[in-house]
């Protein structure tokens, strides 16, 4: 995934962009930068990695010698950004959140005018850079940002840094949120609608699906939207939104209440624990939703130990990974033992940190353990955004209990059936994956639950990832 943000000042911009980007660094681990634009000594421009280190650590030098009234930065999974081009539009720098899949179909178009590309990651090219030389085939940036919108499959929110202002472009369906900030000497464009908040600034706006803004130290102005209907990524309230984020005017931390207490509804009757608690952190607010609607007690029977553990401290190899995820769970013996657990998580996508988490509270002394997620069973990889918890679609629990069921791979209509909460088949697959990673009892948040927590329309919801519909 990745979060980017920038700013617009009358006077220095440095340290609400420093600020401003550390506050995303929940949706990126490995890279991140800074670029800024000062009207007397021009671009600058910082990127370092950040897998072993917070955004704060690497970037101090930066925040004190740095200087510029405009700014841009990111925290991204994926390619090094923002990167700075020289090109007939002048000097800009650019920085994007989404993903392309016609990368090598883009590319083969553009290359055909003699251009190169520079930036690499693991052998394919950087899609920020892809998405500047599709904006450099046209006249000016708003036709270019048009013609990028146009061609790419996929998604693609961005800010341009030039020496005249900022464009804040929100992707053509709106997967991603683009918010506005408003102070007295200026503007802020941020992913997440809580990074501008202890800054100074107010809520201004949030731009439209498509929409194109352009904002100096003294205004902002739109340059138009798309015609085109809503598609907002629902997995940002589920797990990627931070809990003070809001999108679409609904809070993450009130939306996954709501799906908590819907959770609580249809348990009525069927199960009696003794204590519900959330896997830290993003099961937490579930497992408060439920506790209020069913007046089972909330606890934490086990803590997230995270000073020496960061999240971007994760091994390459998967066994490992697994390990340092269970080394930061701290069990609370007094709460867990002989107790009958109903635990909360956010999503099951691979299933195996979820069944170890279970085992390593049956090893602690719980007598059960049941489990609650706080959405549906995720049967397909995201093919919208660069989502790594969304993974080849194998990798997957829901498929390869699938696979199990059916004795090989499912054609595209056995899979819809086993999307049906009310069908047989989903049973079979819920049932089966409870026997695999040993839990007591296993339910899954409903698809209409779910969009109901929302708040939002659900035809303005893209729910690809469990339904397979576009």
């Amino acid at each position: 995934m990745g979060g980017f943000f920038g700013a617009v000042s009358k006077e220095d911009c440095v340290f609400d962009l420093f600020y401003g980007i550390d506050y995303h660094s929940h949706l990126g681990t490995r890279r991140a930068g800074m670029a800024v634009y000062h009207k007397k000594n021009g671009f600058d421009k910082s990127i370092h990695n950040i897998e072993n280190a917070p955004f704060r650590t690497k970037f101090t030098q930066e925040s004190t010698e740095m200087q510029g009234q405009y700014g841009i930065g990111c925290i991204s999974d994926y390619e090094a950004q923002p990167i700075l081009i020289r090109s007939h539009h002048g000097t800009f720098s650019i920085t994007t959140v989404g993903k392309i899949n016609n990368t090598e179909e883009i590319a083969r178009d553009i290359l055909k005018n003699h251009t190169h590309f520079f930036e690499m990651q693991n052998g394919t090219i950087n899609q920020t850079e892809l998405v500047a030389a599709i904006i450099n085939q046209k006249q000016n940036f708003i036709e270019g940002i048009r013609y990028a919108q146009e061609i790419i499959d996929g998604s693609m929110s961005m800010l341009i840094l030039t020496p005249k202002g900022i464009y804040a472009v929100r992707d053509k369906l709106g997967r991603t949120p683009v918010m506005i900030g408003k102070k007295d000497d200026g503007y802020c464009a941020s992913f997440e609608s809580f990074a501008y908040l202890n800054l100074g600034y107010t809520h201004f706006k949030e731009l439209a699906p498509g929409e194109i803004v352009v904002m100096d130290e003294t205004n902002i102005r739109s340059l138009g939207t798309l015609d085109t209907k809503m598609k907002i990524c629902t997995f940002l309230w589920v797990y990627y939104g931070y809990p003070s984020s809001s999108y679409e005017g609904m809070s993450v931390e009130k939306m996954r209440y709501h799906c908590g207490e819907c959770l609580a509804k249809r348990d009525k009757g069927l199960v009696d624990p003794d204590l519900v608690a959330g896997v830290p952190d993003s099961g937490l607010a579930h497992a408060i939703g439920y506790a209020n609607e069913s007046d089972v007690e909330y606890s934490r029977p086990f803590i997230k130990y995270t000073p020496t553990w960061p999240r971007s401290f994760m091994p390459t190899h998967q066994n490992k990974r697994n390990l340092i995820a269970k080394m930061k769970l701290i069990p609370i013996h007094d709460l867990i033992e002989g107790k009958k657990l109903l635990l909360i998580d956010d999503s099951i996508v691979r299933g195996t940190q979820l069944g170890e988490t279970t085992q390593f509270l049956y090893d602690s002394g719980a007598k059960e353990v049941h489990i609650r997620t706080g959405c549906p069973p995720i049967m397909f990889g995201c093919k919208y955004l660069n989502f790594t918890r969304s993974t080849s679609e194998m990798e997957l629990i829901t498929r390869r209990v699938i696979v199990e069921l059916e004795g090989g791979l499912p054609d595209a209509q056995t899979l819809i059936e086993y999307t049906d909460p009310d069908s047989q088949k989903y049973k079979n697959m819920v049932e089966k994956i409870r026997e695999k990673l040993g839990f007591t009892s296993l339910s899954y948040l409903r698809l209409d639950d779910m969009l109901a927590s929302t708040g939002v329309d659900p035809e303005k919801l893209c729910t690809y990832c469990w339904t397979g519909k576009e």
